[in-house]
């Protein structure tokens, strides 16, 4: 029978614990989320700084839609007005915004490396634990992927030296999505300047947290020592959607040329555009939001020691528990559904296998009493 395949493989990850499924969700937001009618403690959320709920107000709202592309009629005042402000913003020469930060990123590794009479001059050298969009954009590429321990620079150093390419992409996450930590930048660029290596950077999680004004990993970076790529994603603390890729004028010119899918998507919405650009402006000054994010942080780790609760090393909002079996983990998580917390078990594929975890996301809208309502309830769940 044809596709009965689709069947097999539907029933294996029902077996193994690691069948996904969707929630319709009827309102959300960084503190709170309602799902058939029930009401939680919202602790899956990548809004960081609680900027979902707040309005924003503009003098004239763009066009919703930009209706073609962005190399046809698509780019408009305000996907450009964005792309400038981050540009001044971040040190860059130039930047292109794409609808989606998998899109960014899969969308640029494959673009750079389109050339196949160049190939075997190419290697891509990826963290472990990069995200699967800069996986997929390596594994489509026409260079090789060389994969090291995660945050391992000395693994990192070695396979540098070990390869003959000539054109070398070292890529890593400014703060890993599942893990919360953050990578080694001020090591990646050393190397990379040794090697002669370009450095690409995707800081989705910790752009609008992480800096003095919430400008991200490379913040403190002069412009001589920025990696070349940047990539920021306006889903998490941005409280928006879409992504924007940074570089010189050179790269993003090529970018122009031979992104497939830059060339052949219906370019950002205006509306976004102009929206995100108002939010970025506010994340900016948004140091009281920043300065309570780090006070929630810092209370949960304290309060998941006293119980024992054995939470990654991580500073950031995103503070794993690895309970290692996927089973179990979707149990807690149920059993966390039944103390009114609502969490998400990270099954394989999206971590490794016997590393299932519950990915406990902290926002400054929390308040204490639901990171003591948090803590209480794991204790509970965690038997």
């Amino acid at each position: 029978m044809s596709f009965e395949f689709i069947n097999t493989h539907l029933q294996a990850r029902l077996h193994d614990a690691l069948l996904r499924k969707r929630h319709q969700v009827q309102h959300a937001t960084a503190r709170k989320i309602t799902i058939n009618n029930k009401t939680y403690l919202n602790f899956a959320s990548n809004d960081y700084l609680g900027f979902g709920d707040n309005a924003i107000a503009l003098n004239e709202l763009p066009a919703l839609g930009s209706h073609s592309s962005a190399l046809v009629t698509g780019y408009q005042v305000q996907q450009h007005a964005l792309e400038q402000y981050l540009c001044a913003q971040l040190g860059y020469e130039a930047a292109m915004l794409f609808s989606s930060g998998f899109s960014a990123n899969s969308s640029v590794i494959k673009a750079l490396f389109q050339d196949k009479t160049v190939a075997q001059h190419s290697a891509v050298f990826q963290d472990k634990l990069n995200h699967a969009s800069l996986i997929d954009g390596a594994l489509h590429a026409n260079a090789a992927l060389i994969r090291f321990n995660h945050n391992d620079m000395n693994h990192l150093r070695a396979r540098l030296e070990k390869s003959t390419a000539q054109h070398k992409l070292i890529i890593s996450e400014g703060v890993f999505s599942m893990d919360g930590d953050k990578a080694p930048l001020s090591e990646l660029l050393a190397l990379a300047k040794q090697h002669n290596a370009w450095l690409m950077i995707d800081d989705a999680h910790g752009f609008g947290v992480l800096g003095k004004t919430g400008l991200g990993s490379c913040e403190a970076l002069n412009t001589e020592q920025l990696p070349e790529l940047l990539v920021i994603t306006f889903g998490k603390a941005v409280a928006s959607s879409g992504a924007c890729v940074l570089g010189s004028k050179h790269f993003i010119d090529y970018m122009l040329q031979f992104n497939r899918d830059y060339t052949y998507s219906t370019a950002m919405s205006p509306l976004i555009a102009g929206l995100t650009l108002a939010r970025i402006k506010a994340i900016k000054t948004a140091d009281d939001k920043r300065a309570k994010l780090k006070a929630n942080i810092s209370y949960f780790k304290q309060l998941a020691k006293q119980h024992n609760i054995a939470v990654m090393e991580s500073s950031t909002a995103i503070q794993p528990i690895v309970l290692g079996c996927a089973e179990y983990t979707l149990n807690v998580a149920n059993k966390l559904k039944k103390y009114g917390v609502w969490l998400t078990a990270i099954r394989p594929p999206t971590v490794a296998h016997n590393t299932a975890r519950l990915r406990i996301t902290l926002s400054a809208a929390h308040t204490k009493h639901d990171i003591n309502h948090l803590v209480n309830s794991l204790v509970g769940a965690l038997v």
